[in-house]
């Protein structure tokens, strides 16, 4: 044999290095590809331009302001009950309704509607919003986020696929300055 096709010792470990490098890439390559394209390869990437149900317009009396629950649009499959998101819902007077999120623009704690004065009230920091949502007092700097609304063949639905946020995508979606 020649020296030229003969393999030494750290030729072997040599290649053995690369095959064991190039096997670690590709294990750690191939969940960064999932998360990357998941959107994709679940079929759901319009999921957040759907309009969710929150039920039928006779559920919300005229003046008041309800509790409801809906789903979120863009669910995994062992989301299970945490899927299930808490709104506050406001019918004004006929078919005009305002639709809040059920957190704090603070820090996110859950409001709760105090009807007897006409208040949220975040029990956190003792924030405090306007039965239109705005702010009453305390440290918040902006009132409840509201989310889209329509009605649909007697349904109120949401578009309830962006998180709320004070930014640009609410307030070009509904053409008024954010945290309004």
């Amino acid at each position: 044999m020649s020296n030229e096709t003969l393999l030494t010792r750290r030729g072997l470990f040599m290649k053995l290095g690369v095959l064991f490098n190039a096997i670690v890439a590709a294990m750690l390559a191939v969940p960064i590809l999932r998360y990357l394209l998941s959107s994709v390869t679940l079929k759901r990437a319009n999921a957040y331009a759907d309009w969710v149900p929150l039920g039928p317009v006779g559920q919300f009396p005229e003046g008041e302001t309800r509790l409801a629950t809906f789903r979120n649009p863009f669910v995994m499959p062992g989301d299970g009950q945490t899927a299930d998101t808490a709104c506050w819902v406001r019918r004004i007077e006929g078919e005009q309704f305002q639709v809040f999120a059920v957190n704090c623009a603070h820090l996110g704690c859950p409001v709760r509607w105090f009807p007897q004065s006409g208040l949220f009230m975040c029990p956190c920091h003792g924030g405090a919003y306007y039965r239109d949502g705005s702010r009453a007092s305390g440290p918040p700097e902006r009132g409840l986020f509201e989310y889209p609304s329509t009605i649909q063949l007697g349904i109120l639905k949401i578009h309830a696929g962006e998180l709320p946020t004070p930014g640009p995508n609410a307030a070009l979606y509904r053409k008024r300055p954010p945290c309004a």
